[in-house]
């Protein structure tokens, strides 16, 4: 018998993710055969027949190279219809412009801070409120509920604290409830988690991070689960204008297709370093999913494929934290995370500078925390780094 010979239903079977990755449906350009997708740098289109409309108008409406990579995070979360915007916050922002004035949001409690202050400071503003929760407590997010509760905002792992929230337990309650259910998607991406898989109805990416990779494009995602939702983002989309330019679609497309072989590398490091760390005596805390101690770890073996590449760890204060950014010397100290280079960031003067001190520290984001976003560089040399520079006096 020949061995490599397919059965019916292997030959019928879904390509693996990394095949996908890589032979998405789109990944030719349809006109010339080429490999890579033109960058359509152009605004604006010529109507050959005024009776009959083309397909694409003007580039804030849609255009050719980023329909593509809408078509592609749509294919890879398995949902109906994919949007690029400008940034993650932009994507964030477009889903939440999906509510209205009076309505109410059930939110992670210990969310990325530019999230929170998009609630706090401007959403606010337009009589938008929100109840900041636990959601590791599916008791709390049901007490949260209001008579006006609209959606359901969900952070998993959550940033930087990396706790785990039951997605389909959330989904399922949610629903039943008639509320919208949105997932930041960032950390994990497509491959490790599919929330719409889960129940979920948008998925949200900063694909600036794991996505994109390389720290060179500044860019957002969002994916619906139906229809009726994907014509209401198209309409906020087109009228907010916050599209994503040709360029950084193309860049998004280009890094995307390393995504599987990167994230597996980075994981391996992730894995190392957070063991490493749990045996400092320096070291007074460590968040990461894929450690046997780490309170979400079942639940977060149901809904995902695996731990991620960020690691948050605690030194003990600020001071030691500022030390400790002064003297590594492999990871770049910066805003940011999910790219080829590692990135070492302070959430209390980066990521979550924009949250009252009195706030962070109710959420456990010390001055103590740091948090590691681990590149492809090789671990060995990574923790050699992180050790002297913990050891130095």
């Amino acid at each position: 018998m020949n061995k490599d010979r397919l059965t019916d239903k292997q030959k019928t079977a879904e390509p693996e993710f990394a095949t996908r990755l890589i032979h998405f449906g789109s990944e030719l350009c349809k006109q010339t055969g080429a490999a890579s997708i033109p960058i359509y740098q152009a605004s604006t289109f010529h109507h050959f027949d005024i009776h009959n409309p083309p397909e694409f108008d003007y580039s804030r409406s849609g255009n050719p190279t980023r329909q593509v990579l809408e078509e592609y995070i749509a294919a890879l979360e398995g949902g109906c219809r994919g949007f690029a915007f400008s940034s993650g916050m932009a994507a964030i922002s477009a889903a939440f412009f999906m509510l209205s004035a009076g309505d109410h949001v059930i939110c992670t409690e210990d969310v990325y801070g530019g999230t929170y202050r998009l609630l706090t400071t401007i959403l606010n503003r337009m009589n938008i409120e929100t109840t900041f929760v636990d959601m590791t407590d599916l008791d709390q997010v049901k007490a949260a509920l209001r008579p006006n509760t609209k959606a359901v905002y969900i952070e998993t792992p959550s940033n930087p604290t990396l706790k785990i929230t039951d997605i389909p337990a959330v989904a399922t309650w949610a629903k039943s409830h008639g509320l919208l259910t949105m997932v930041d998607n960032t950390f994990m991406t497509p491959y490790h988690q599919k929330p719409v898989e889960l129940g979920v109805d948008i998925v949200l990416h900063s694909a600036t991070k794991f996505l994109g990779g390389h720290s060179d494009v500044l860019g957002g995602l969002a994916v619906v689960a139906n229809e009726q939702l994907g014509t209401e983002l198209k309409q906020i989309q087109n009228g907010l204008g916050n599209v994503l330019g040709v360029q950084d679609s193309w860049l998004l497309i280009r890094g995307m297709k390393t995504l599987q072989a990167r994230m597996e590398a980075s994981e391996r490091g992730a894995i190392r370093l957070a063991n490493w760390l749990t045996g400092r005596a320096d070291v007074e805390k460590v968040y990461y999913p894929g450690l046997p101690n780490h309170p979400g770890r079942d639940i977060h073996e149901k809904q995902s494929r695996g731990y991620g590449a960020v690691v948050s760890f605690d030194v003990g204060s600020g001071d030691k934290a500022k030390r400790l950014l002064s003297r590594v010397r492999i990871p770049i100290v910066a805003v940011s995370l999910g790219a080829v280079e590692s990135i070492l960031s302070y959430p209390a003067m980066m990521s979550h500078a924009a949250m009252p001190r009195e706030v962070r520290l109710e959420r456990g984001i010390t001055d103590g925390l740091v948090r590691y976003s681990v590149g492809l560089e090789a671990v060995e040399d990574i923790i050699t780094d992180l050790e002297q520079a913990l050891d130095t006096d």
